[in-house]
């Protein structure tokens, strides 16, 4: 089956002017502003706005393409929440990562108690279509009350110490929630969040684990998929 790429259909830009753009938006800590800035001192006139608009159209299908090339997610999940501010009111961001570090899912929610587990949970088997053979959690009850309920099956450890992959997997998220300022509303940031950690981590391979000249392979290997999924390259050959 071929590559699907979004429709540029009435974009005037080039794709890899707009690729490049969403790329550093969700990449780095900037502001469409400071895209912006950095665009034109490469010589491209393209205001804020328009990043705006490219990275809210863009943003997802490409964290979703990215999503689609990766391989089946491990069977050790570990789930955490951590407060983040919404207009000025603490919410609540669910995340899972399997045993390698890839997000699974995010979700943005208002409360912590069992329904908001269960309804994450539910969410996490949806999207992966899968079952974990290991769920590792905080202490909170509430996760052992939904896991009770929505997998029984599967084996629920709880503890504090066990579950630091899900919690240094919120740091890039606390990294962007300063540089934002926070987040305006709970379905902006939901939306932002699903393409940011779609996007992110294809840039963040564990470098601590490589020698710089394998870093600079893997990266290579991680730019070319880029231009893949977004289209920049095969469509240019086409065109």
């Amino acid at each position: 089956m071929g590559a699907v790429w979004p429709s540029y259909k009435g974009h005037r830009y080039p794709i890899e002017v707009i690729s490049h753009c969403v790329w550093l938006y969700f990449r780095f800590p900037l502001s469409f502003r400071e895209v912006e800035e950095l665009m034109l001192e490469r010589g491209i006139v393209v205001s804020y706005e328009t990043v705006r608009r490219w990275c809210a159209k863009f943003g997802q299908a490409y964290a979703n393409a990215l999503r689609r090339r990766q391989p089946r997610p491990g069977d050790k999940w570990h789930l955490d929440e951590v407060f983040i501010k919404i207009n000025g009111r603490l919410q609540y961001l669910w995340r899972a990562v399997d045993q390698d570090g890839n997000v699974l899912d995010i979700l943005v929610q208002n409360r912590r108690d069992k329904a908001a587990a269960r309804r994450f949970f539910r969410r996490l088997m949806k999207k992966t279509r899968a079952v974990p053979r290991v769920v590792v959690t905080d202490k909170p009850r509430s996760y052992g009350a939904a896991h009770r309920g929505i997998m029984p099956s599967v084996e629920h450890r709880s503890h504090k110490g066990l579950n630091n992959r899900a919690e240094d997997s919120h740091q890039p998220t606390r990294q962007r929630e300063r540089a934002m300022k926070g987040f305006r509303s709970v379905g902006g940031a939901q939306r932002f969040l699903s393409a940011f950690s779609g996007i992110s981590p294809h840039f963040r391979p564990r470098r601590h684990l490589m020698t710089a000249a394998a870093h600079r392979a893997e990266m290579t290997v991680r730019f070319t998929i880029w231009e893949h999924i977004t289209g920049a390259t095969d469509l240019a050959t086409t065109a």
